[in-house]
This record gives C-alpha cells, structure tokens and sequence, in this order.
C-alpha cells in the first residue's frame, strides 16, 4: 500500500495502457501539457495486455515517474503465474484470445520488468478536500473484481466499507464511469487509454480530479485521440488477434462476455466527456 497523504491540487488518473505504446505516449504529453507533475499522476494498473509493445510500454510508464497500482496483469507477470488472472470465464473468448497475448507479452518484458511489476502497490491511498480516496484495480477483495456503474450499490458499498473510505477510484473494467451509491460515497472508473470503450469509437479515457475552495472535488471524465491506425497495424504485423486490432479502429470489442447486460446495451454509442461536483447536494453533467 502507498499513501500519497493529502493532495491539495488537481490528480490525473488513467488505467489500461495494454501495450499500447501509441496511446501511452499521448497520455503521458497530454499530462505534460496540462501540468500535471509525476507525483500527481496515477495509473489504475494493466500497463501491459492486448497491444503490440509491452516492453515499450512498460519502459515509457516506468521513465515517466508515474504511480502505479498493481493490475492483475502485473501481478500475474511480476508472479510468473500461467494466465493474465483477467477473471474470464473458462474457455470464454476472452479467455481464448487473452492466452495468445499473455503468451506474447511474458516473452517479451524483462526480468527487471517483472520484479517492478512485484513491487507495485495494490492500493493506493490518498485524501482531497477532506475526502478519503482509495485507488485499486479491479476491487479491494480481488484485484480482477469486475464493477461497473450497472454494479448494483450494495456491492460498491461492501469495497468502500471494507476500504474505510468515502471513495474508491479503479480501473479493469474498460468502461468509464462516475457513481454514487445513496450514501454519497464515490465509484469511479477512471477509464483505460489502451483500447476503446466500446462506444465505437478509437478514444482513450482518462479523469481529472481538482479540488475546489468549498470542499468539493471537481471530477471531469476526458477522452482524447492518438494515433490507433499505427497501433492497430502494430498488432496486425505481430500476429496478434485481429479482434483487437480491429477494435483500436471501430471501437467495438470484439465480444461482450464480461459485460453486464446494461453496458451491453451501450455498444456503439459514443460516449460523451462529462463532469460532476463531488460531494454536493447538485452534481451536474457536462458536454466536453
């Protein structure tokens, strides 16, 4: 565990690199550019997955000086375990496809690689506006938990009371999302940059958390474009599943096994940026 104490300006916070050398690189700029100094930017974990350069990838989040949360691919990588540890069920697509690039990928990172992979946290603590923050990847009993904002409340409200927290911001589930359970406490996905939301189209999604003077954090959930063509022709010429390349291009997933049957219905539906004031008696909804 790692606490970053009490952070007192904006937090930027993305997950799911997936060997996504393209987009981490943008990411990274886009932080650059907006000010953001490594010690207030955060990555949710699975810096490594479907994508063609997960020794790139890997060495531009390590460079970056980033904090990291330890994804289940991590952990499974760091651990020298025999799967991704993604939460597939058997012999599901999913689970077929994951073998190939998990296979690829633990070829390709090195020994230091892994064993900075072993050390990451597995949560990460901090407080804004007097609110306290838990950062994981999947959930806090099991880092391949999948929670969605179809998730139903009394489950986000099990993690948040088992974190001690008023808000828990995580990532593994590809999808971006703000939620508050009745109780005011916080969900949110912070959303991945290596593969698409499943909204149809190729953007990467990441969060900015700003606190403001009256004891509320401004979160705004930001989409951005990078180069998928030069990524996806990557996977392709790696021999990688063309499902996945395909997806960088279309932004549809290739199959919805781990989805919920609400976030099914949202495929190909483009997602819009949006914002809202936590904690406060009105949130409100804002078009990028």
């Amino acid at each position: 565990m790692l606490d970053l104490g009490n952070i007192e300006e904006p937090l930027f916070v993305f997950g799911g690199p997936y060997s996504n050398v393209q987009a981490t690189t943008a990411i990274l700029a886009i932080a650059r550019e907006l000010g953001f100094e490594p010690d207030r930017i955060i990555c949710t974990g699975d810096v490594v997955a479907y994508c063609a350069n997960p020794a790139e990838t890997t060495a531009a989040i390590r460079a970056s000086g980033i904090h990291v949360v330890m994804g289940n691919c991590e952990e499974s990588l760091g651990f020298e375990q025999d799967d991704c540890g993604c939460g597939f069920s058997e012999d599901s697509a999913c689970d077929v496809l994951s073998r190939q690039w998990f296979d690829y990928t633990r070829q390709r990172i090195t020994a230091d690689d892994k064993a900075w992979m072993r050390a990451l946290p597995r949560r990460i603590n901090l407080s804004m506006t007097g609110q306290r923050l838990a950062v994981v990847h999947g959930h806090l009993n099991d880092i391949s938990g999948w929670v969605f904002d179809s998730t139903d409340h009394r489950t986000k409200a099990a993690e948040l009371d088992l974190g001690q927290c008023d808000g828990i911001i995580a990532g593994h589930c590809g999808l971006p999302f703000c939620s508050t359970a009745p109780d005011d406490r916080l969900w949110l996905n912070a959303g991945v940059i290596g593969m698409p939301a499943n909204d149809g189209t190729p953007r990467g999604w990441y969060s900015i958390l700003e606190p403001d003077d009256h004891g509320s954090i401004h979160i705004r959930i930001e989409s951005f474009d990078y180069d998928h063509a030069t990524a996806a022709a990557a996977m392709r010429n790696a021999g990688l599943a063309d499902g996945y390349a395909q997806a960088l291009v279309s932004g549809l997933w290739p199959n919805m096994d781990v989805l919920p049957e609400k976030e099914k219905q949202g495929q190909g539906r483009a997602l819009e940026a949006h914002s809202r004031i936590w904690p406060d008696i009105q949130s409100q909804s804002l078009i990028a």
